[in-house]
């Protein structure tokens, strides 16, 4: 006879989290670390209780079964779970539970966050009542032509495994169809079991062995041989190639691999938002970031390629300068990614595999010595490299250290102080086109750019996701005014757990970013600055009198403020020895004047409208259709 262990659905799947595992390499990991919470009455009662049942393990004395987290906003706590995953290189993640309503569609973006960016997250909203039996609860959503459908089902789309548990049997396939997902290299992303909350509360017998330790290994697959041949010739054939390193490279950990392939051929390797660190700045064949935002080098080598390795990267409009930056006639793509999907873009060469797993097997299969690009090859892009790096540096430097900083030297100050135990975290804004183009990455996990969907908000709480991943690092979140706005409440969370997170808030007074792309098409910067209204309806009055460093130190962070390039110095190197949540707070120069970057290296799709009374957007379109007309379609 099946012993069974009598508990609620809530009590069982915590339990049952609480043994999961993931192995990769003989690494053994859990793979639910920890739970984030708020309480309404979708879950207290269920997943509240089971928590608090097992917040400490039976013997009281080892570490709790689930640690918890107590969280601000829903969508916080998504993320901070996301930079736990990514830090964690995947193989351990969190859970994030939430009551239902808004707590559950807070949900959402943070879920779409996780899923555009393949990194494993478990969500469990409450739902209403599977028995109907209070219909309809507090927060529900009636739905006329469907009995059975709540606003969890917002999820679906953003989800990559969804499912409803509305018996408690039922629990069993559902927890291990999403421990399946969530450690499956390929289909990682946001998973969703929406719990009603009656179901929570309900008691069953469970089956021991559902409680039983489980081991999910995170496979490497290998290239298959004929793809691997067909990819050996490409490369061969090749006499100008470029390798394009996406996050996939560091999902694999396959820095060491690119480093070799890369210094043993002499192909230089450009790198995007989430493969940017796959190599060191100072590594040889290293040019820096490719596309909108890369750098003049790297962009400059790829429209002149004949090959493009694109390794674990998804090619998104930044990055292949929304189709016109690969201008060679006859270039051919080789795409070494994990999912077929990606692997067969831009009609590509797919050479579908794990990316330590296939760079490793090109390499062997290429031979020693047997394929090296031409040393005048190197050359021009090294030389070309150099010039870079002078104009990076023109940015950093500020010749006047008692006035107050651009955006560039405020980098350029942060820059002098890190080591390679530095982690960098940005998402939105201005900032992340400075960063890709001028940051010296120093370790393969220093730059931690979330540009898959650029959420603003997303720095701060991931900020604490990545400092619980990585206690014994200093972790930067750089954040400007107004994705600060956005989501700040998390800082309440870094001093209630005394996670020593060092934000790095800059003042520009707008979305500069945004700014910037209004006024290239014909926007004229509108609603893009924060200021008071006008009496014509712009906001061109003057700054709002909003104090950002109060609010930082009003929710309990210590804040210093900078105003000069030497303040800001000092300023942060006292944070980065701080071992308590440090906000420094330096306002830089106005959002139409905050970059002083070099421009962008190549174009970006943004269009234009047809057709317009204001020159500015006229002239905006006709620059937009020389550009249109450089697209092509790579078949």
């Amino acid at each position: 006879m099946t012993s069974t262990t009598r508990l609620t659905v809530a009590q069982a799947l915590v339990r049952f989290l609480s043994v999961q595992y993931t192995e990769r390499d003989g690494v053994r990991r859990r793979l639910i670390d920890a739970t984030w919470g708020i309480f309404g009455h979708g879950n207290v009662a269920g997943l509240g209780q089971a928590l608090i049942e097992y917040a400490t393990a039976p013997d009281g004395e080892t570490p709790p079964a689930m640690p918890f987290h107590q969280g601000r906003n829903e969508q916080s706590m998504v993320h901070a779970a996301v930079g736990y995953a990514r830090q964690s290189n995947r193989l351990s993640a969190h859970a994030v539970t939430t009551s239902i309503g808004p707590g559950a569609t807070n949900l959402v973006t943070g879920a779409a966050l996780a899923t555009i960016n393949h990194l494993p997250v478990l969500l469990l909203p409450g739902d209403t009542f599977a028995t109907r039996v209070a219909d309809p609860v507090l927060q529900q959503l009636e739905v006329p032509y469907a009995g059975d459908v709540s606003v969890n089902d917002c999820l679906r789309p953003v989800s990559k495994y969804f499912d409803r548990v509305t018996r408690p049997e039922a629990l069993i396939p559902a927890a291990l169809n999403a421990m399946r997902v969530l450690a499956d290299p390929v289909e990682t992303g946001a998973v969703t079991l929406a719990l009603p909350q009656d179901v929570q509360a309900e008691a069953y017998d469970w089956p021991d062995e559902f409680f039983a330790e489980r081991t999910w290994y995170v496979r490497r697959p290998a290239a298959d041989p004929a793809e691997l041949a067909e990819a050996v010739r490409a490369v061969r054939a090749a006499k100008r190639p470029l390798i394009i390193a996406g996050g996939g490279v560091h999902h694999s950990r396959a820095e060491a691999a690119l480093a070799e392939f890369a210094s043993a051929t002499g192909i230089p390797v450009a790198s995007t938002q989430a493969g940017k660190g796959s190599l060191n700045h100072d590594h040889p064949q290293d040019v820096g970031g490719i596309g909108h935002t890369g750098t003049a080098t790297a962009d400059e080598l790829a429209r002149l390629a004949d090959l493009v390795i694109g390794i674990g990267t998804r090619y998104t409009d930044f990055t292949t300068g929304s189709h016109t930056l690969f201008e060679r006639p006859g270039v051919r793509f080789l795409n070494l990614n994990i999912g077929a999907y990606d692997g067969h873009k831009l009609a590509g060469q797919p050479l579908i595999a794990d990316a330590r797993a296939g760079l490793t097997a090109l390499a062997r299969e290429l031979g020693p010595d047997a394929y090296r690009v031409t040393e005048s090859y190197i050359a021009e892009y090294r030389e070309d490299k150099e010039r870079w790096e002078q104009r990076v540096d023109a940015c950093y430097e500020a010749e006047e250290p008692d006035v107050r900083p651009t955006q560039p030297q405020v980098l350029g100050a942060l820059d002098e102080i890190v080591d390679a135990s530095d982690i960098l975290i940005n998402a939105a804004g201005s900032l992340p086109g400075d960063l890709h183009k001028l940051w010296r990455t120093r370790s393969f996990d220093q730059y931690h750019l979330e540009y898959g969907y650029s959420c603003m908000g997303y720095e701060i709480p991931a900020a604490i996701g990545v400092k619980l991943a990585a206690p014994d690092r200093p972790v930067w979140a750089l954040v400007g005014d107004g994705t600060y706005l956005m989501m700040p409440t998390e800082i309440v969370t870094a001093v209630q757990e005394g996670i020593a997170i060092k934000v790095l808030l800059i003042q520009n007074h707008g979305y500069a970013s945004i700014g910037g792309l209004s006024e290239s098409v014909g926007g004229e910067r509108f609603g893009t600055a924060y200021r008071q209204q006008a009496d014509d309806g712009t906001y061109t009055g003057r700054p709002l009198p909003v104090d950002l460093a109060a609010n930082a130190a009003s929710l309990g962070m210590r804040v210093l403020r900078a105003k000069t390039v030497s303040d800001l110095r000092e300023a942060l190197a006292v944070a980065r020895a701080a071992d308590t949540p440090t906000c420094v707070y330096v306002e830089t120069e106005t959002a139409d004047t905050v970059s002083g970057a070099p421009p962008a290296q190549a174009w970006w799709d943004v269009p234009v409208a047809a057709t317009a009374t204001r020159s500015s957007a006229v002239k905006a379109r006709e620059l937009y259709e020389r550009h249109v007309s450089t697209r092509r379609r790579h078949l």
